[in-house]
């Protein structure tokens, strides 16, 4: 079966790699969650991500990917229903006037405690409403992986794309969590988490001006 399916494997494995490590914002929220709570809270928030990935291999298994692929009109509700989301982010970042002295290691210190439920659903949210995530699904996997491929199989490329998404922002979360790299974070203050905000901000504008 590997002989198979190897070659297909691969060729999706590396692309999809290759589209996680670039910075987006499943990059930016990790980050953020890591400097301001600790890398608990940060790989809780990338075990997240990785299963905002079901979402994406759930629609395009079952054949939903094809028929958003066919209507622009549901591609843009898409793009606007993750801009929204990320405004809401970094509409919230842009508010958050709490201290930002932190315990190197963990959240001991600060005046506001993300729990660990809130951080995972906020890394769920931020990649099952990512436009790249679906974008990718729809003209990657569905073009990568040829359609006899069998449904066990797809499952499993599915399956290996939660994980490495997940162990991705993992290690994203331990080298930031670093102390050296963390205080560099935490001494810029309230800016560094004005800069994120804004970051999020940008993306949902490109999104809802590529939706027009």
């Amino acid at each position: 079966m590997w002989a198979q399916y190897g070659i297909e494997f691969l060729g999706l494995a590396l692309v999809h790699f290759l589209a996680v490590i670039l910075p987006g914002p499943d990059f930016a929220i990790t980050v953020r969650n890591t400097i301001r709570f600790g890398v608990r809270i940060g790989s809780i928030t990338a075990i997240g991500i990785g299963a905002g990935i079901s979402i994406h291999v759930f629609y395009t298994l079952v054949g939903l990917g094809l028929i958003i692929q066919h209507h622009t009109w549901l591609m843009s509700i898409f793009r606007i229903c993750g801009a929204l989301y990320l405004i809401y982010l970094g509409w919230g970042l842009l508010r958050n006037h709490s201290s930002s002295v932190i315990d190197s290691n963990e959240n001991i210190g600060s005046t506001q405690i993300l729990s660990q439920w809130k951080a995972f659903s906020i890394g769920f949210m931020t990649n099952a409403l990512n436009p790249k995530a679906t974008i990718f699904f729809l003209a990657i996997f569905t073009t990568l992986v040829n359609p006899q491929t069998p449904m066990k199989i797809q499952i499993f490329y599915g399956i290996w794309m939660c994980m490495i998404n997940a162990l991705w922002f993992i290690v994203v979360a331990v080298l930031f969590s670093q102390p050296i790299v963390r205080n560099k974070f935490l001494s810029m203050g309230r800016k560094f988490e004005t800069f994120i905000g804004i970051v999020f901000i940008i993306f949902a504008m490109n999104l809802i001006f590529t939706s027009l």
